[in-house]
């Protein structure tokens, strides 16, 4: 599982972010933490399988939330396939 992917600007982070993204068909990959809660977080990966998204899962959420430089867990992140000039950032 290549958690390295998430050191970028292009990346999303919490639940709402990373739905907000999913649905507006913008999000490039999607990383769910295995010790999630499957039913807050059943949506976001039945929504990514069916857009197309490639979905990674990390060991747990403290690594998930590590490997996106914030100082606690999370349990999804993702990549969006958009520049940040195109978000109205930077």
């Amino acid at each position: 599982m290549p958690l390295n992917e998430l050191a970028t600007h292009l990346r999303v982070v919490g639940e709402r972010e990373v739905r907000r993204t999913l649905h507006s068909k913008r999000l490039k990959k999607l990383f769910i933490a295995r010790d999630a809660d499957v039913e807050r977080v059943k949506d976001i990966l039945l929504e990514a399988e069916k857009q197309g998204v490639s979905v990674e899962w990390a060991d747990d959420k403290v690594k998930l939330g590590r490997a996106c430089a914030i100082s606690r867990s999370a349990s999804v992140a993702g990549i969006t396939n958009i520049l940040s000039e195109d978000k109205g950032v930077g």
